[in-house]
């Protein structure tokens, strides 16, 4: 698996957010785009997953030597972020299962797997509207560390996580590079200290205006 940006570029209105970024990401590497508040990190990620259009260059997805469309990437990716909204009608249970639909867990884990990876099996059965930031955020970054996908995207990971939490997060996504492709957009240091590939997004931000 390789993600391939040549001269992209992402404009809003009149400003260029970033522009002339050429980067080559593969499986089995870690990257982290850092920069502070901003500076063009969770465009850039978003970008990558093809959720936003680049207003100059191209994106290429790659698998097995082959260019995926940009209408299937959706299969090999998963993101956690803040951001990422969970159908909170669900239970935790029900979210699980129905995540599973479209996306299945390494390891044919079970969703009694899964909510014994996240340290939420007593709440299995809660609805998750009445989760807690912290709660909620476990859920987003389990469902990113166990689906069966190539490429995982995590924007500010640790976010709303306590000190416990952000322990779990670091024992768990050091797991993640062996066959798969991380992609992290921060600016905690602590969130990618396993990380040997630091791309500054700084570089390629604002460079003029139209």
């Amino acid at each position: 698996m390789r993600l391939t940006l040549e001269n992209v570029g992402k404009k809003f209105i009149s400003e260029w957010v970033l522009r002339g970024v050429s980067l080559e990401l593969n499986v089995g590497e870690s990257y982290t785009f850092v920069g502070p508040n901003g500076s063009g990190k969770s465009t850039l990620i978003q970008l990558l997953m093809g959720v936003v259009p680049p207003s100059e260059g191209t994106i290429r997805f790659q698998k097995e030597n082959k260019e995926l469309e940009i209408d299937d990437w959706y299969k090999e990716i998963i993101l956690a972020a803040p951001y990422l909204e969970l159908i909170e009608e669900f239970t935790l249970r029900e979210l699980i299962e129905f995540h599973q639909k479209f996306k299945p867990l390494k390891n044919n884990f079970r969703a009694v797997d899964f909510e014994d990876f996240v340290q939420l099996s007593h709440a299995r059965n809660k609805i998750v509207r009445h989760f807690s930031s912290g709660m909620k955020q476990r859920v987003k970054l389990g469902l990113a560390f166990l689906s069966d996908v190539p490429v995982i995207f995590l924007d500010e990971p640790t976010s709303n996580l306590d000190a416990m939490g952000i322990q779990w997060y670091l024992k768990n996504v050091v797991n993640l590079t062996q066959n798969q492709l991380v992609v992290l957009g921060s600016n905690q240091a602590q969130e990618y200290e396993f990380c040997k590939n630091i791309v500054s997004v700084s570089a390629f931000k604002g460079k003029g205006r139209l």
